[in-house]
Parts: structure tokens; C-alpha cells; sequence
């Protein structure tokens, strides 16, 4: 599809063709400026070009099927010949720079794919088109999303553009997320600059845009979903990163820490384990260079480190079910279809009476479980979605117990974890760290937890400021979270 436009202006065309440079450009009836206005023009658009009458050309405008003259200035002349490949691709490297002029750039680009010999269009040449190509779509639905620059003419402007980009065979996706819409290009460029022998820093770029967990339709079902992200990993695993420099390497890890964070919550789902792919997520976060991560991918960072510690306990083997003893301790039966229930049990007090009960479509991850030594108070993580885990905290009350939820953060599920970290002597506290994003706000911070009230009594984003943290975190907290780093 790519060049389509092109394609049909240059098969007609016995003068050259043309390319619209500039928004507003004007196709009046005769080259007089005074002259009706037969259609309102946008950079990108092509037009076959059949004389010139003055400082205007003759053209006629295939889409619109219609003929009329347009300012020679505001378009460039291109006989699509092999002779002039090397100009239009010097012209798209510029353009593919600019803000703003991505609709004239793929314009450019599918010119220049229409010019070049086969063999460049196949070679490095053929590479570096498509990536611009791509570049210029996706920073096109990324100008459509955030609703393109100030003014009131912007939303008409861009979605011109968006329309010129269409018929060039340029696809777009929309979804709805957090009651706006979002704009995300297909990715068909960036896929054959995958399939082609391209450079390593191309093929990194490409990988990045097209595994863009932004542009994930929210309506996917689970099996689908999986399918995606499990695509997502292998594009990733595909990029070579020894020859990359140290910037681009941590942005493909902090994508690959994502990904594969998202691979094991899926394969858990589906009972397929995770483990190698939640150790996979943990090893590509240990690999980031933390004195090479840009400015911009700061946050990213600890969104990745936020994932991957959702997802950990899939790194962890499941622990042989224990007979019951005088100790508290979990088991988990299957519930109503998709749902697992949680039971507290102990010698007295078996499956069928257990001494408290909790169902729920979240995963359970039974191996986190841990008493505390009085025996009174059990934690026990529970994963939701991919990037959200929460902490059930059971808790014996006037010889009672009961299951209270500690999320990571008082917002809508988003990103974010609530994990134990240790137990206070005594069986009146507990040590809890918490990493959230949502609703514009990131805040990481760890807790002394009163179990009577699960109150917050201290506080402080740095666990080494409480003395609690620093006697009684617990050992195989501090060795496998990453909440500390």
C-alpha cells in the first residue's frame, strides 16, 4: 500500500508530479490569485502536474477529480526517476526532523520509494526510509493524540494530515483510554525494517515502537492479550544490543522489563508457571546502566522496576503443600469459574472450617505467604492485573480473624505494589513498602503498619531512615524486591 497515492498520480502523470509543501495551499480555477478557489490543499497531497501558466502550475487533483492551478512555490516537482532518489531522500532526512511536516514527509518517503531502484529500496537506502516512514507516522498519531500545537485550526490540521497519511496506505488504530482517545500507527514500516538486514539502532527503533504497551487495545481479551505481549518479547528478542550505545541499550531493557513482567503474569493466569519469564524481567532490570538512562526515561525506569516487582513472585517455585499443624497457614481451592479462594487453616481447623475464607479473580501467589512468630498476623500477595499486587494482611482479632487489603496506593488500579517487608517483634506491626503511579502522581514510600488498625504509625522514602527497617526488615524481602534499589 505504501506509495499508492503516488502510484496512481505517477501512472497518468506526462509532466511530473507534485507534492503539496505546505498547509492551506489553494487549487484555484486559474493561475490568478483573484481566482475561484476550487479546493483547500494540505502539505503532502500529490497532484499530477500537466503545464504551467506563469508562477503557477496546471494540475489535476486525482482524489478529488478535479483541475486547477496551484502556486509553484508551494509544491516540489518530482519526475519520480532513479536519477532523483538521492534528492528526495536527502529531502526526507531533513523533513523527518521537523515537527509538524510528518504528512509531507510521507509524502516524501513514498516518492522516494517509487524512484528508487529495487535494489536500493532492498539495501541500507531501503532501511532508512522505512524508519523515517515509521518515525513519521507514529510521531503523526502521537501529534493526533495530544491534539496537535495551541490554536483552535490544530485539531483541523492534524486531521488533514491523518488523512493524507491514509492515503498514502498508512494505517491507524484508535482506542479509548481513560476517557480519551488514543492514536497509534500499525507499525507496517517498522515491521519490514525488522525484516530487512537493517542496522542495529534501526532495527532497536523499530522493536521500541512497535512493542509500545501504550498502544494495547484495553478491549483485548486475556488469551489475545497474551498472545500480543508474547509477540512483544519475541520482536524485542530480536534486536542486538552489543553494538548499541548505552542510552538505547537501557531503553530496550526498561521495554524487555515490561514485556516479560507481562509475559509471566499471563503465563501464570493460564497456568504455565512464569518462571523463566519473571526471572527474564528481573535479569533486564539488573542489566539497566542507571549513569546512561536519559532524562526522559527516568520515570520509565521505575515504572519497569514497578512491573517487574508486580510479577516477581512468578520467579519463584511453588512450595510443596505442608500437612496442617497448630501454625496458621494457606491453602487455596477453586471457586466459581476464573476465581481461586484463599482459606486459612490450620490442625483444628481444616478446608472444609477454616478459620477465615476469601475469593477473588486476582492471581494468588501462595509461595509470598508468611506468619509472623506470634503467630497472630499472615501476609499473603495477591496480583490483580499485571502491573498492580496488592497485600492480604490476616489478622487475629478477639480470637477472630479476618482478611484486610492493603493496595499500593488510595487510586484506580493502574501501577503499583504493596508488598511485606518484615515482621516487628511483638505481633503489633509489619513492615510494608509501596511504589505507585496514577492519576499524575508517583510516590514510593515505606511503613511501619499497626496490625490492630493497619494505620500507617511512620514513614519515609528511604527504608534506611527507619529504625524498624533497618532491625527488622526480612532477609528474603531485602534479597528478591526490587522496591530497594
Amino acid at each position: 500500500m505504501l506509495g499508492s497515492a503516488i502510484t496512481g498520480a505517477a501512472a497518468a502523470a506526462s509532466l511530473a508530479t507534485a507534492i503539496v509543501t505546505t498547509d492551506h495551499a489553494v487549487l484555484r480555477a486559474s493561475p490568478r490569485e483573484a481566482a475561484p478557489q476550487q479546493a483547500q490543499l494540505w502539505q503532502g497531497e500529490v497532484l499530477e502536474v500537466r503545464g504551467e501558466r506563469l508562477d503557477y502550475l496546471q494540475v489535476w487533483d486525482h482524489r478529488r477529480e478535479r483541475g486547477g492551478f496551484v502556486k509553484a512555490s508551494q509544491v516540489k516537482r518530482t519526475g519520480l526517476t532513479a536519477a532523483e532518489a538521492p534528492e528526495l531522500l536527502a529531502v526526507l532526512r531533513f523533513i523527518r526532523e521537523a515537527p509538524g511536516a510528518e504528512a509531507l514527509g510521507i509524502g516524501v518517503a513514498a516518492a522516494w520509494l517509487q524512484a528508487a531502484p529495487a535494489e536500493a529500496v532492498r539495501g541500507a537506502e531501503g532501511s532508512e526510509a522505512l524508519e523515517a516512514l515509521g518515525t513519521l507516522a507514529d510521531r503523526l498519531a502521537q501529534r493526533a493524540t495530544n491534539g496537535g500545537a495551541a490554536g483552535k485550526a490544530a485539531p483541523a490540521t492534524v486531521s488533514a494530515h491523518l488523512e493524507v497519511a491514509a492515503r498514502y496506505g498508512i494505517k491507524f488504530t484508535s482506542y479509548e483510554q481513560d476517557g480519551r482517545m488514543r492514536i497509534c500507527y500499525e507499525g507496517e514500516a517498522f515491521r519490514r525494517v525488522l525484516a530487512m538486514a537493517s542496522q542495529p539502532r534501526q532495527q532497536a527503533r523499530a522493536a521500541l515502537a512497535l512493542t509500545q504497551p501504550e498502544c494495547t487495545d484495553p478491549a483485548l481479551p486475556p488469551r489475545q492479550l497474551h498472545e500480543l505481549n508474547t509477540w512483544r518479547a519475541a520482536v524485542l528478542d530480536r534486536v542486538d544490543t552489543s553494538g548499541l550505545p548505552g542510552y538505547l541499550k537501557n531503553k530496550i531493557a526498561l521495554r524487555r522489563v515490561a514485556v516479560w513482567s507481562t509475559v509471566a503474569y499471563g503465563q501464570a493466569r493460564v497456568g504455565e508457571g512464569g518462571e523463566t519469564a519473571a526471572q527474564r524481567a528481573l535479569t533486564e532490570l539488573a542489566s539497566v546502566q542507571r549513569g546512561e538512562l536519559l532524562e526522559e526515561d527516568q520515570a520509565g525506569y521505575n515504572d519497569a522496576a514497578m512491573r517487574a516487582n508486580a510479577s516477581r513472585w512468578a520467579a519463584v517455585a511453588p512450595s510443596e503443600a505442608a500437612p496442617l499443624s497448630a501454625r496458621p497457614g494457606i491453602v487455596t481451592v477453586a471457586g466459581q469459574p476464573g476465581e481461586t479462594c484463599v482459606l486459612l487453616v490450620d490442625a483444628r481447623h481444616d478446608g472444609a472450617r477454616p478459620l477465615a475464607r476469601r475469593c477473588t479473580y486476582a492471581l494468588v501467589w501462595p509461595q509470598s505467604a508468611t506468619l509472623n512468630r506470634e503467630g497472630n498476623a499472615l501476609a499473603l500477595a495477591v496480583q490483580p492485573l499485571a502491573g498492580w499486587r496488592e497485600l492480604w494482611v490476616f489478622r487475629q482479632q478477639g480470637g477472630q480473624w479476618r482478611i484486610d487489603v492493603l493496595p499500593p496506593a488510595g487510586l484506580q488500579p493502574g501501577l503499583g505494589y504493596a508488598e511485606f517487608a518484615g515482621w516487628v517483634p511483638g505481633g503489633q506491626q509489619v513492615l510494608v513498602a509501596r511504589e505507585a503511579r496514577g492519576e499524575g502522581r508517583y510516590r514510593r514510600s515505606y511503613e511501619v503498619v499497626a496490625l490492630d488498625t493497619l494505620l500507617t504509625q511512620k514513614q519515609s522514602p528511604e527504608p534506611n531512615a527507619l529504625g524498624a527497617f533497618q532491625r527488622w526488615s526480612d532477609p528474603w524481602w531485602k534479597r528478591m524486591s526490587v522496591s530497594v534499589r
